[in-house]
């Protein structure tokens, strides 16, 4: 009965609206990737109020909001809902300017120089994938991990060419 709950709780496809997107580092590029992966092999995801799932999740940047458009695994709307962006802007934009940094870090810095970058941006994705968490709590329930990796897809469409 719990595996048949998980499979129920969770997004078995995404996908990320690209009309906006130009050109993305091949760094940014790999942590698409990564998070997308990452959240399809381990999530937990169900709608308040909604049916069960396994869910398609679309997620995309519209008229300066974020929308989650929730569909069936054969493509069926369920449920569509948007946040407010300006929660986000001022951790999206610190977090993409400390990635910037490790990145550059990481081909002249020592390790310890390194590391103290990447533990800065650790604690800034925590903090915006909280932010997330706490803007979907009337929506979707949803585990930190699942926060996390939806988070970086959000600083993914926040990236314009």
């Amino acid at each position: 009965m719990g595996d048949e709950m998980s499979d129920k709780a969770r997004i078995q496809k995404i996908f990320l609206d690209e009309q906006t997107v130009v050109n993305r580092s091949p760094q940014v590029e790999h942590e698409r990737k990564v998070a997308i992966y990452d959240l399809l092999e381990n999530n937990h995801f169900s709608l308040i109020d909604g049916p069960e799932g396994p869910y398609t999740l679309r997620l995309s940047i519209e008229e300066n909001r974020l929308a989650f458009d929730v569909r069936s695994v054969d493509d069926q709307p369920i449920k569509r809902f948007m946040l407010a962006l300006s929660p986000f802007r001022s951790i999206v934009r610190e977090y993409l300017m400390v990635c910037d940094s490790y990145y550059k870090a990481i081909k002249t810095s020592s390790p310890s120089q390194i590391e103290a970058i990447d533990m800065g941006r650790r604690g800034l994705h925590n903090d915006g994938s909280e932010i997330l968490e706490q803007r979907l709590k009337d929506k979707a329930e949803l585990d930190h991990n699942t926060a996390r990796r939806l988070f970086t897809l959000v600083c993914v469409l926040h990236i314009r060419g």
